[in-house]
């Protein structure tokens, strides 16, 4: 079948939301798709669901207009660092680092890594009015463009838009600001997901409400309490301050699991027995209790000794260290027997070591113990800002950064939520230092893990006066004109992975994932957002001819992200006969001029005759194709497809 769609210029995060509603209440949206909110009423009104008018909730000035940025199409493509990314340490890497506004990259993301991402974790402004926090925003919408999209009033309409180009940073500005990158970045956790925010006393009151309102009150988990300083800042009036917080929370509460970084000592007892509780009857199927006791047979009878009440209900046969028989123990008991069944089932070992009876269970690789909500040097021997510091200056020789995270911070969380999860793929969209990254890198080589890392940094300018080693540094060794942190946090990773080589010379690495793949947002091309149905309008719009070489491998990257294709996933080239098109995952990418008919006729030939190449999707960029030839290859495909009974998309993209 042939499809034309207009993808480009409307790059933006799928409302997932509305899909599950239309699969779960088809009956609540009319013949053009539209969702009718109030039959949606009245069918759950059928169930007792209250609709009262009085709520709990959270409103600031520019909800709407976050709630509308969340939602809005990019306003970027997605460009590869192909110099970088073909080094021989950074070609085969699954890690990630992606220059540009994190709104932006989250919205390029939403489609390849939708419920990928195990962790995230986000160091983003406290704004404390002295850390640069200001909201800006270069969209630019009209008061009558802002009352439509957002379903708000004129008044409101011109408040928001005021507060939007006055760089604020009141509580408004940075729950707006906070509010769309929360959004989207909770789509992209897997069920068992967990975000973890650094913060302070300045927002965490609004940000608790923030999260309730995104994520849910019910997958709140906890505020970690993070010693920073080894000692106290006294510049708050009435105390001197040691820490801050990590705000936490899980994507779905029914998936949830410990958090833990220890598990106790194999070999530890558990004990059946718990004085107080009634007596319950235990039955232990044959060949499932060791004893340490000599071969015997035990008859029917009260063995209470003290406090403990066991009372042998038939005859027990000890053979060989383990029961022989089926046998029951009347006593007060902690287990009740479908715990007891769930034991067995899992091959867990039940001992009793001497008479009077007294089972004891002990887990086999130990017991995961839940972290403490405290990070501290008492808990976890933890780093402070100071450590972290210091962590910068070993990798560079000088200090570089303002605040940074330390790795043992990082890893602690990352080990957490990972060790069921040896594959995690963590996320920081704040990267700062690139704290994250090197965490991720060093916990691998610890462990032998293989996770990975995707991290989003702003390239914001250095300030030369506030910053004048970081701006020299950057200019004189890096040899970048314009400074900015990402050249930072770029820098930070290639050092970081070249000393956990250094550490560990000698050993074997090869299974290490310690290079990364740079991109980076670029604007979309001028007049190429446009709303126009029919090519031929589209056409009067804009001008292809001007578009180079590096322009459509540009749009390429993108198309490919938003057709839910990772960023690390290589695209291979296809020669057909002269004319290269582009496979990767079942879609085929015919960007260039040229594509002849004796191309189409070799591409149906490969589909035929190899194995290992069977688009379903064949995606054509329509503005290097005449109309006649989009016709002919739609018409030539779908007779294929028809012809081998397989499905085939012809998708023409402008």
């Amino acid at each position: 079948m042939s499809k034309e769609q207009k993808i480009t210029g409307n790059i933006q995060p799928p409302n997932k939301d509305l899909e599950i509603l239309r699969q779960n209440f088809p009956n609540c949206f009319d013949k053009s798709g539209e969702f009718d909110f109030e039959k949606f009423k009245t069918q759950l009104s059928k169930n007792e669901i209250n609709f009262s008018k009085e709520s709990y909730g959270m409103d600031w000035l520019g909800k709407s207009y976050a709630r509308l940025l969340a939602t809005d199409e990019a306003t970027t493509l997605l460009k590869e660092d192909e110099t970088f990314n073909q080094k021989d340490e950074n070609k085969n890497s699954g890690n990630l680092l992606i220059k540009g506004d994190n709104l932006e990259v989250l919205k390029h993301l939403s489609n390849a890594y939708y419920k990928k991402i195990k962790m995230i974790y986000i160091d983003p402004p406290y704004n404390t009015g002295s850390d640069g926090f200001v909201y800006s925003d270069d969209r630019k919408f009209t008061i009558e463009e802002l009352q439509e999209l957002a379903g708000i009033n004129e008044e409101r309409a011109k408040r928001i838009l005021d507060f939007t180009q006055s760089n604020s940073n009141s509580h408004s500005a940075w729950l707006t600001f906070m509010y769309p990158r929360l959004y989207i970045a909770k789509q992209l956790l897997k069920d068992d997901g967990v975000i973890f925010i650094s913060i302070d006393d300045n927002e965490v009151a609004q940000l608790k409400l923030l999260m309730d309102e995104i994520f849910g009150e019910e997958n709140f988990v906890s505020e970690f309490i993070w010693e920073k300083k080894k000692k106290p800042s006294f510049l708050h009036k009435n105390v001197g301050k040691l820490s801050e917080y990590i705000t936490c929370y899980v994507n779905n509460s029914s998936k949830t699991f410990p958090f833990s970084i220890e598990k106790t000592t194999e070999g530890k007892k558990y004990p059946f027995n718990n004085a107080g509780n009634s007596l319950e009857e235990l039955t232990f199927p044959p060949q499932t209790v060791e004893f340490s006791i000599e071969d015997c047979t035990v008859k029917p009878q009260d063995m209470s000794e003290g406090k403990i009440i066991t009372e042998l209900l038939n005859e027990l046969i000890v053979k060989d260290g383990l029961n022989e028989n089926e046998f029951t123990l009347k006593g007060e008991w902690r287990y009740s027997q479908n715990t007891l069944n769930e034991i067995i089932k899992n091959k867990e070992k039940i001992s009793i070591s001497k008479i009077p009876f007294r089972p004891n269970h002990i887990k086999i690789g130990g017991e995961i113990k839940k972290m403490k909500n405290s990070f501290s040097p008492t808990h976890y021997e933890m780093e402070t800002n100071e450590d972290a510091t210091k962590q910068i200056v070993s990798l560079f020789g000088i200090d570089l950064f303002s605040n940074p995270k330390p790795t043992k911070l990082i890893k602690t969380i990352i080990k957490a939520i990972s060790y069921n999860d040896p594959k995690a793929i963590i996320l920081d969209f704040f990267a700062g230092s690139g704290t994250t990254g090197d965490a991720v890198m060093q916990l691998n080589a610890k462990d032998a893990g293989n996770r990975k890392f995707i991290l989003a940094q702003l390239p914001e300018l250095i300030d030369q006066k506030s910053n004048q080693t970081a701006y020299d540094f950057v200019k004189n060794e890096l040899k970048v004109e314009t400074p900015t942190i990402f050249d930072i946090t770029k820098e930070r990773l290639v050092r970081a992975s070249k000393k956990i080589q250094g550490e560990r010379e000698g050993e074997d690495l090869s299974n290490q994932d310690l290079g990364f793949k740079v991109f980076e947002t670029m604007p979309i091309w001028e007049d190429y957002t446009f709303e126009s149905e029919e090519l031929e309008k589209q056409t009067s719009l804009f001008d292809e001819s001007k578009l180079t070489k590096e322009d459509i491998k540009a749009l390429l990257v993108t198309w490919k992200t938003y057709d839910g294709i990772p960023l690390t996933e290589t695209i291979q080239d296809t020669n057909l006969d002269g004319y290269t098109a582009h496979y990767s995952s079942e879609k085929l990418y015919l960007m260039d001029k040229g594509f002849t008919t004796e191309n189409l006729k070799l591409l149906l030939e490969k589909i035929d005759n190899d194995k290992g190449f069977n688009p379903t999707s064949i995606i054509a960029f329509g503005y290097h194709f005449e109309s006649k030839s989009l016709r002919e290859i739609s018409e030539n495909i779908k007779s294929y497809a028809n012809k081998k009974s397989i499905d085939i998309d012809f998708i023409t993209r402008f």
